[in-house]
């Protein structure tokens, strides 16, 4: 599992008092300084000091020390980051997108199709990016539908394969 979840990214500034304007990767835009502070990949610490949600993925944040228009332009781009163990367990059948990075994704047959490269919303919901063996991608909805089984600790996931993704054996010389 990762050391660390991104729960943000900084999209611009907000007003001329310091306040920033977040892409949230959280349940609830709000909650983005519920878990502690946050940090950088270069190492800078943000502890967020009020938040209040502006769209279903977004919200209006104020970071300590921050306190010009300046000093919040000179955010953007930047991704928030906190220590996985700071986030709460997760239940059975539930899971953080970023444990999903990296997993084998499968047919039901066990057949390889490739590994999981990332997870994306581009506005009608969530769609897995599986890296094929040959290098390429396949976009495929995230729905039970077409994802009926996710095993974090098995490392894999269950694709039901859509026509146009070819699925391979990675074992060639099984007998079947």
């Amino acid at each position: 599992m990762p050391a660390d979840i991104l729960l943000g990214v900084v999209i611009g500034a907000h007003g001329l008092k310091g306040e920033v304007k977040v892409k949230t990767f959280t349940e609830t835009p709000d909650r983005l300084g519920a878990y502690g502070p946050l940090h950088a990949k270069d190492g800078r610490v943000f502890t967020v000091t009020a938040a209040r949600v502006t769209a279903p993925d977004g919200a209006v944040v104020r970071f300590d020390g921050i306190f010009d228009r300046d000093a919040a332009e000179a955010l953007k781009g930047l991704q928030l980051f906190v220590a996985r163990a700071a986030l709460p367990e997760t239940e059975a059948e539930e899971f953080y997108h970023a444990d999903l990075v990296g997993l084998r994704a499968e047919d039901g047959e066990g057949r390889l199709i490739g590994h999981v490269r990332g997870i994306h919303n581009f506005g009608a919901g969530d769609v897995l990016d599986v890296e094929k063996p040959d290098g390429s991608e396949a976009l495929l909805p995230f729905t039970r539908d077409f994802v009926p089984v996710v095993d974090v600790k098995g490392g894999r996931i269950v694709v039901a394969v859509p026509e146009e993704v070819e699925a391979r054996d990675d074992n060639p010389g099984a007998v079947e």
